[in-house]
């Protein structure tokens, strides 16, 4: 059975988000641990250059968005990207295989962001890691339960926190740091050195992670009230706020503490902020805090809406495809989520989960990038016209797409064997 056709035989989600939802699900979902923690490992990667690095990896990614815009138009169901799969390649065990790899790459996501989120919380509260990761992670999980109006109002909450504590750090770089604007041509490198560049590619790498979870937009069109405009809307309104704050934040940041201690800072943000504004560097750890919790509770929706739409088509144990009367979610699923989170948390350190992340989402864009050229040739083969009402990308995007995928995950393994 597909996605497709099992929708009208099953429970179905409602249909409530509006676009100011979608994208504060989806900023939510992108902004968090991965600015607030990478920062540093970027700026040693590639200096001064770093922000080209974000901006190299928000055009690339662009790409992948635009063919999930298109995707997420025509089949607008949960376990999106395992029916865009299906649709594309005809193959029900590659959908299932995708749809698998969506739920890695969001539950795996969760559990690096609740490994960050311990060393913020300990600021605070003294306790062994491990308690604090299995409290947060819970909690998280507990509050993903709830209908997913109240899920993402919550999770939106906590995104306007977190980009307000991004907003106080650019505001009071460009008030108080007068060399913020004056340096900005030094961003570009004027040269075609082999070795800035290959560090800029390397740090691009990396932004990789801080970009994953733009695409679980796609994954609740199920519950949007217009997913043929909403959807597309949301993605690109994502990926653009994403891409400015996380330049100007690196660019800020690099200006006021410099590239190198920049790269050896434990708390990058904190201390950027504490230079900036004279604050206590523990205003930007709380913020921190609010961030990761943030990312857990958006990540572990995702998982638990692929879950639930592969438990519908019967590539998973029916079970996971139940609704709870009251608030309409997939409670089984979730907990399925929150418990796997939890024990890949406790189990290996942020730095594996971070790249074992960025490397599923690479393997899972490219797929969907190949799915929709091969929908787009099959319709041309047929001549026949793409439905009507839905948003439509050029063929030479999700071909970019795919190569840009590849050329990122090639230049991975090289890395990791040089390294």
């Amino acid at each position: 059975m597909t996605l497709a056709s099992a929708t009208s035989r099953s429970p179905a989600l409602r249909r409530r988000l509006k676009l100011g939802h979608a994208v504060l699900y989806g900023l939510g979902v992108t902004i968090g641990a991965g600015i607030y923690v990478l920062v540093a490992d970027t700026a040693g990667r590639a200096g001064i250059h770093a922000p080209l690095a974000f901006l190299v990896t928000a055009v690339l990614v662009a790409l992948t968005g635009a063919s999930l815009a298109e995707l997420g138009s025509r089949y607008p169901v949960a376990a999106g990207e395992a029916e865009y799969v299906r649709r594309g390649f005809g193959s029900d065990r590659m959908a299932s295989a995708v749809g698998l790899l969506v739920i890695a790459m969001a539950i795996v996501s969760a559990a690096a962001i609740s490994v960050g989120a311990a060393g913020y919380v300990r600021v605070f509260v003294p306790v062994p890691d491990t308690i604090v990761i299995a409290g947060v992670v819970l909690a998280m999980g507990a509050i993903a339960t709830r209908g997913i109006v109240e899920s993402v109002t919550f999770a939106g909450i906590m995104t306007l926190i977190e980009i307000g504590g991004l907003l106080i750090i650019i505001a009071a770089g460009f008030l108080t740091e007068p060399q913020v604007i004056a340096r900005i041509p030094e961003m570009v490198p004027v040269t075609f050195d082999v070795t800035i560049w290959a560090g800029i590619m390397t740090a691009s790498m990396l932004a990789v992670f801080a970009f994953v979870g733009f695409e679980g937009i796609v994954n609740i069109a199920e519950e949007m009230e217009d997913p043929s405009r909403t959807l597309p809307r949301a993605i690109f309104l994502t990926l653009a706020i994403t891409a400015v704050l996380y330049v100007l934040v690196m660019w800020v940041s690099l200006v006021t503490l410099g590239p190198a201690k920049l790269a050896t800072a434990k708390a990058p943000l904190a201390q950027v902020f504490e230079r900036l504004t004279g604050g206590s560097p523990r205003v930007m750890s709380g913020i921190a805090i609010v961030a990761t919790l943030n990312g857990i509770v958006v990540n572990l929706i995702m998982a638990s809406r692929v879950l639930y739409g592969l438990g519908r088509s019967g590539t998973l144990p029916s079970a996971l495809s139940r609704l709870n009367s009251k608030t309409s979610t997939p409670v089984l699923a979730t907990i399925l989520a929150t418990g796997v989170a939890l024990v890949l948390a406790v189990a290996l350190p942020i730095g594996q989960l971070a790249d074992l992340s960025a490397r599923i989402t690479l393997v899972v864009f490219g797929l969907v990038n190949v799915a929709l050229v091969l929908i787009k040739r099959g319709e041309a083969g047929q001549r026949a016209l793409p439905p009507q009402g839905i948003f439509t990308a050029p063929m030479w995007v999700p071909v970019a797409g795919t190569l840009s995928c590849a050329v990122f995950f090639v230049a991975d393994v090289v890395i990791a064997l040089a390294s």
